[in-house]
């Protein structure tokens, strides 16, 4: 009895899909279609690509997901950023006529040194078990009176005297009143120190200090 032959597996170093992104390769990060067209795309690292059959003709790609923080046990939460992804333990096989195009998932300081986000652009700073809904690492940097991680899209100010940052809301400002300081001093450096808070016509910036910070929580 003849032995059924096993079919050939290749491991490709690229593969070019339709459109304008072109070549993929592994490493690179992708957006997916989701079933339901009124959804985001999903969003994925390309793990590797393989090509079967006698001339290779068919083409799979094992990636591995990044959730969104709603699709976690515990949900979104206000210090998640609207493009934050957390890298999961869950593979997966996928087509390339599943695939809409490249995307870029940053590191977190890198990202908040973009000086523009594109519709493409994503970051991680969380590594997410699924099954377990656990996060690595499970301590990171919080800000403010309010004890909270660092949100990219909202607005931060920092005190001159410790170097922490705070939301506006959390020390009785708004928005716009903070774009318009020139000087700011917590409340606990002004107690400790006898400073005055100092308020000019002019306007602060967030900064990639806001990823750094003196305190850590669970």
């Amino acid at each position: 009895m003849a032995k059924s032959r096993q079919p050939q597996r290749q491991l490709l170093k690229s593969f070019t899909i339709k459109g304008p992104d072109g070549v993929i390769r592994p490493g690179d990060s992708v957006l997916l279609k989701a079933p339901d067209s009124s959804k985001p795309p999903y969003v994925a690292r390309v793990e590797e690509i393989e090509a079967t059959g006698p001339q290779g003709t068919n083409v799979e790609f094992r990636v591995r997901w990044y959730y969104r923080p709603e699709e976690s046990m515990g949900g979104r939460r206000s210090f998640h950023g609207s493009k934050e992804v957390f890298l999961s333990d869950h593979y997966d096989i996928q087509s390339p006529d599943s695939i809409e195009g490249k995307c870029y998932v940053h590191k977190f300081k890198a990202y908040t040194r973009l000086r523009s986000v594109r519709a493409e652009d994503y970051f991680s700073r969380f590594e997410y078990k699924s099954a377990t809904g656990s996060f690595t690492p499970d301590r990171i940097a919080v800000f403010c009176k309010c004890e909270m991680p660092y949100n990219p899209d909202d607005l931060m100010i920092q005190c001159e005297v410790c170097f922490d940052w705070f939301h506006p809301s959390c020390v009785r400002m708004t928005i716009k009143e903070a774009k318009k300081l020139q000087h700011f001093f917590c409340e606990s450096c002004v107690s400790e120190d006898g400073i005055k808070l100092q308020k000019s016509n002019g306007a602060t910036g967030e900064s990639e200090k806001a990823v750094i910070s003196k305190r850590c929580r669970r």
